[in-house]
């Protein structure tokens, strides 16, 4: 079986993500160390139990996911559900890699550029091909349609393909071409989208706020999915480190409805 250091792997993953660029919620890279080589690699979304058992029944040397653990404001005491987990990675020597921020803003196998790539949107580019971006640290994406089509006839799209239905706010037969995004709990940056001048903006989730902030700026929303929105990066960022390390690796989808 071909393996690889978890500490190349590692070490490529901070690279290739440009973690240094970020100021998180959280740690990026190795969050919990176990064997010292990885053969087989599971990534998901989130480092859930359901994820962790599931790992294990597949004889996974480590886990790979966009939300780890150790998160800014949590309780650090490793009682309750906590303790079940870091208990069952410690006992099972797994590796768990956690990357937030980078993942979501990585140009090719970041949940913006996969989120665009499922929906049909063209990323805008600068001159030098870089995606145009705003909001802070660039995490929000700017793009177009091929063509303007119906807010509704959009949502069916975002339904079809991410398999969940969206919360829409808005005028339905409202056309839209002009696109912001941000997956996962990006809906406080509505306003970066506003002052882009997009006719929509999709997040993985919505607030009270949010309703009010669209209908007053003009601005339709999509609130696709936490889950949904950000399914595609780890599962991207997998398939990449099977082609450059040939070890195997298998996204494991434990479906969230929210």
């Amino acid at each position: 079986m071909t393996q690889v250091s978890t500490a190349e792997l590692a070490n490529w993953l901070n690279s290739t993500l440009d973690i240094t660029r970020f100021k998180d919620y959280c740690p990026n890279g190795l969050q919990v160390e176990g064997k010292p080589y990885i053969g087989k690699l599971v990534t998901g979304v989130t480092a859930s139990l359901a994820l962790i058992d599931a790992a294990i029944a597949r004889q996974a040397d480590a886990i790979l996911v966009h939300h780890g653990w150790f998160w800014k404001n949590e309780n650090p005491c490793i009682v309750g559900t906590r303790k079940t987990r870091i208990e069952r990675v410690l006992s099972h020597q797994l590796n768990l890699l956690g990357y937030h921020l980078p993942l979501d803003a990585h140009p090719e196998f970041g949940n913006n550029a996969q989120l665009a790539r499922q929906l049909g949107i063209e990323v805008l580019r600068d001159a030098n091909g870089l995606a145009q971006t705003c909001g802070p640290d660039g995490l929000v994406w700017l793009g177009e349609l091929p063509a303007p089509v119906s807010l509704e006839t959009f949502g069916l799209t975002v339904c079809n393909n991410l398999h969940r239905k969206p919360l829409i706010v808005g005028d339905l037969q409202r056309k839209v071409r002009r696109i912001a995004w941000c997956t996962g709990g990006a809906q406080g940056f509505i306003d970066s989208a506003v002052a882009a001048q997009a006719d929509l903006y999709i997040s993985g989730e919505a607030s009270e706020q949010t309703f009010h902030s669209a209908q007053e700026n003009n601005i339709a929303f999509m609130a696709a999915g936490h889950h949904a929105s950000e399914r595609y990066g780890a599962k991207a960022l997998g398939e990449e480190i099977a082609r450059q390390f040939g070890i195997e690796v298998e996204f494991i989808d434990m479906d969230n409805p929210i």
